[in-house]
């Protein structure tokens, strides 16, 4: 048991960070956006298991390299968010694809956050702990930016400078979900819990609130269940998390039968 103590808490604040993420990611409708974006970290991933150094500093590196690029094109060219991240997505995925080593591919792709060094977990822990209070710290001007960038920008809010910002969280909080669930999952991660969340919500702060409790709870069965049954937790998660996706549908049409 004292074996699935560590992986357990950083699978804890990761799902807190991401899930938070999430419901910013839903209302400002990037959820396919955030599933692309973690694709983007595959080539760093690969550098990172050829040239054996941690593999997060290149997935943090390659995606530092995109949000730049997405954030400056954003505001240089006619081009939505979307669309650049599908662009810099593909690329990154023939990319790493080609370079990944084929004993090492299935671990990009799925993670394995019980292979985690103390250190590894400790830094871990330390940015998502950044991750939520960054969020925390801007939720309003973000919320307010989302109704109305001139609002935004009457009351002394600077919008590429609140978009940089998020852009660089997301980055950020993606980097650390590929240790979880890996490239080919991460989105999930940050899109299920948000969504399963705004099925049921009723405001910002209960949204937010029960996507991050939502990403804890599955956390934390998901790695019980992988421990329990020497699988990789990734996947698990992503199976809890959809079984309460469909909970939180059926709460909402009986809400609406009621009404």
């Amino acid at each position: 048991m004292t074996d699935l103590i560590q992986p357990l808490i950083v699978a804890i604040f990761i799902g807190a960070s991401t899930s938070l993420l999430g419901a910013f990611v839903i209302l400002r409708k990037m959820a396919l956006a955030g599933d692309a974006l973690s694709h983007v970290a595959l080539p760093g991933l690969a550098l990172g298991l050829m040239f054996n150094f941690n593999p997060f500093w290149g997935a943090a590196g390659f995606l530092l390299l995109a949000t730049l690029g997405v954030w400056f094109l954003e505001y240089y060219t006619t081009l939505s968010v979307d669309t650049l991240i599908g662009v810099f997505f593909t690329v990154s995925l023939a990319i790493g694809v080609l370079i990944t080593p084929q004993q090492e591919l299935l671990e990009a792709l799925f993670g394995n956050i019980s292979l985690l060094s103390r250190q590894e977990a400790l830094f871990s822990i330390f940015v998502s702990a950044v991750v939520i209070i960054t969020l925390l710290a801007i939720y309003k001007k973000l919320a307010l930016n989302m109704l109305s960038q001139e609002l935004a920008q009457s009351i002394g809010i600077k919008n590429r400078i609140l978009e940089l910002i998020y852009l660089l969280i997301f980055a950020l909080a993606v980097a650390l979900g590929i240790r979880f669930v890996g490239a080919l999952l991460m989105g999930s991660l940050v899109i299920i819990p948000a969504a399963s969340a705004k099925n049921i919500a009723k405001s910002l702060k209960s949204f937010m609130t029960i996507s991050v409790s939502l990403g804890i709870l599955t956390t934390i069965l998901g790695m019980i269940f992988a421990f329990n049954s020497k699988t990789a937790p990734g996947p698990l998660f992503i199976l809890i998390s959809a079984g309460f996706f469909v909970i939180t549908l059926i709460i909402r049409r009986f809400r609406f039968a009621l009404k």
